[in-house]
């Protein structure tokens, strides 16, 4: 359980900074702050997503609550105007935990009010109670929803052709659908419904106005729900249709499913708890398999992030039918060599301008097999979509992307950014890597002996023969041009005469690695050098901060973040990779576990803030590292996991 004290609860500046999130397990979400207020345009009450796993539209944007004690009225919720914050319940807050999904206790003059919420797996469909904590007499509560009926990405404003009817049954309403999002259907057990039929105008949201971006909005509230609070109201909010009555059974099935997500990872505490679920909340339901939401709010599932997450994931969590079903996913989206980088809402064909992505995935599968011994699953024919794939790479595919004469893997074209640096602003790439990237040759190699590996096991002696040659000519040509001798660490990118040699985290890669292209005291010089000036205690700078590019701070509108996003500012996800190096170069050394426990530390404490329970993006390069992009990220949870599961293996030896 995590929770949030009073003092945080009532201090607006820190309820409103901390977030909640609940998911569904088919891409749609509900999620907002302790305070109750909205801060961003992806805040929302019911998020569904109305093309599994994406199409994710803000139908149910939240509730005006008001509870009534023998005729005196307390305000629960919480909304901000640009100039004014009111009503102000988050004044009457007790307490906000994770328990294990959101809930709040309100004090009201001593008469504490318990608010409940939870999504139910795979539906868009969400579940909410308001219950009295001790027999009070004469208490009631009137909800007033409030629709949106819009993209995630945009805003609603009034309109006069917005839907003001609706039709009720027992027990039940059906709100109609507007621009093409589905009806939204609410089952309660109010004993009166009043009509409203009123707009809530200017909602001003705090964190898209930092970002730059419009951040006011309106809102309808066609009707009002009053609940006899003697017993329990109950509200279910859905694209589906459900009578009040399910809600028990709904919570029942989703407490005992998180109970085994928990116990398949095998938490020993609350961390490994909390990373179970946090990991859970990004694995969601792609057709007949599975994917993953790079992360929420806004990211759709991204080939690259799903690969590089997955063992931390499920492998670390004890979930490996989950990596196995991904896996088995993402073969069938393989075109001309090349795992797809992106699916969106927009195109029913993803986006395949990636050249690492691909690469990821034969390491993903690598680790899935290592951890199951089930590496029979890709014997035949999948075995030859990989054969296909490095014989793609090995020829040429899209963007350039090919073997050079030297037996190093090239990609690139201009305008275009293949690399997980992948920032651009318009037409202008901000960190441009054309050419022979040092993580490239690194998944490359380590692809290759993947494969050789495969080739052993399935007795194919003339691919493995040839697997060995291409990973050997590879790593020989690398430790001939990638070694920067004048800064004792690796080359970041190499086109032609061009020699990169900005100090990023890229190049720990060579290290890290199942199969390292990079061993003995080079292999140590680079880890030396990027725990001096890269490591912080969220993660690992993109650059240098001697660097005349680098950028401390994630900071300002579209433009000036994103030329911030890969020029200093901290990610994550990449001290998994970085403590595998690390413990690689420091086997000998008795403490090395310990301080890489140590390491964690930073992002341990995260897990209580921010999004409470999860793990951000990114955080400023500079300190004091303010947590900043997307507030959980499937990456930062499965690098995180992987490293901290990792180290308590090796700490009980």
């Amino acid at each position: 359980m995590l929770s949030v004290p009073r003092s945080s609860c009532t201090d607006l500046a820190e309820s409103e900074r901390l977030e909640w999130l609940e998911t569904n397990g088919i891409g749609g979400y509900s999620s907002g702050t302790v305070a109750g207020m909205r801060s961003r345009r992806y805040h929302g009450l019911l998020v569904a997503a109305t093309k599994p796993p994406l199409g994710r539209a803000v139908l149910l944007s939240g509730f005006d609550e008001k509870v009534s004690i023998a005729g005196k009225n307390y305000l629960l919720s919480t909304a901000r105007y640009e100039d004014i914050v009111s009503p102000e319940g988050y004044k009457l807050l007790k307490e906000f935990r994770l328990d294990p999904y959101p809930i709040w206790t309100f004090s009201l003059d001593g008469v504490e009010v318990e608010r409940r919420l939870f999504m139910p797996h795979g539906e868009n469909t969400v579940v909410m109670s308001w219950a009295v904590l001790a027999n009070v007499p004469d208490v009631s509560l009137e909800l007033t929803p409030m629709l949106a009926q819009r993209d995630h990405h945009h805003l609603r404003h009034e309109t006069t052709d917005f839907p003001h009817e609706y039709s009720t049954g027992i027990g039940t309403v059906e709100f109609a659908s507007f621009d093409g999002f589905p009806p939204l259907h609410l089952a309660c057990n109010a004993v009166k419904i009043d009509e409203v039929g009123v707009w809530y105008r200017d909602f001003a949201y705090t964190i898209e106005k930092e970002r730059g971006f419009d951040f006011t909005e309106d809102v309808f509230a066609p009707c009002a729900f009053r609940f006899d609070l003697s017993k329990p109201a109950v509200v279910i909010a859905s694209c589906e249709e459900h009578k009040f009555e399910d809600a028990a059974e709904l919570e029942e099935r989703e407490v005992e499913r998180r109970k085994q997500v928990v116990a398949a990872a095998g938490a020993k505490d609350e961390i490994d708890e909390l990373t179970a679920l946090a990991a859970d909340q990004v694995i969601v339901a792609r057709g007949t398999g599975k994917t993953v939401i790079a992360g929420y709010h806004w990211f759709d599932d991204w080939g690259r992030d799903t690969m590089i997450a997955l063992p931390g994931l499920t492998i670390a969590n004890g979930r490996p039918e989950i990596a196995k079903e991904i896996i088995l996913e993402y073969f069938s989206y393989i075109s001309q060599g090349m795992l797809p980088n992106r699916f969106t809402s927009a195109s029913e064909t993803p986006d395949y301008n990636t050249v690492d992505g691909t690469l990821w995935f034969f390491e993903a599968i690598r680790s899935y097999t290592e951890a199951t011994d089930d590496a029979d699953f890709i014997k035949g024919d999948l075995f030859l979509k990989l054969v296909n794939v490095i014989r793609w790479h090995l020829e040429g595919t899209r963007f350039g992307i090919r073997l050079d004469d030297d037996g190093l893997l090239a990609a690139g074209v201009p305008g275009e950014n293949l690399t997980w640096m992948d920032a651009k602003i318009g037409d202008k790439v901000i960190t441009p890597r054309m050419g022979k990237a040092v993580e490239i040759q690194a998944l490359w190699y380590n692809a290759l002996c993947v494969m050789e590996a495969f080739a052993a096991r399935f007795e194919n002696a003339e691919l493995r023969t040839r697997f060995s040659d291409l990973a050997l000519r590879a790593k020989a040509s690398f430790e001939e041009k990638f070694w920067n001798a004048d800064a004792g660490c690796l080359y970041d990118v190499i086109d032609g005469d061009r020699r990169d040699a900005s100090v990023r985290p890229n190049q720990i890669f060579a290290v890290s690695l199942f199969y390292p292209i990079l061993e003995g005291e080079p292999a140590r010089a680079v880890v030396d050098k990027v725990e001096q000036v890269l490591l912080t205690p969220k993660g690992l700078r993109t650059l240098a901060p001697d660097d005349a590019k680098y950028i401390g701070k994630y900071v300002g509108g579209p433009f000036e973040r994103d030329s911030a996003y890969h020029q200093g500012t901290v990610w994550a996800w990449l001290i998994g990779h970085f403590i595998d190096a690390y413990l690689r170069v420091y086997s000998g050394d008795e403490n090395a576990v310990q301080k890489a426990k140590q390491m964690l530390a930073g992002l341990e404490e995260h897990l209580r803030d921010t999004m409470l329970g999860s793990l951000s993006e990114i955080f400023d390069g500079d300190a004091p590292h303010i947590a900043k992009g997307a507030a959980a990220q499937a990456w930062s949870i499965g690098e995180f996991n992987r490293a901290r599961r990792k180290l308590e293996r090796l700490a009980h030896r």
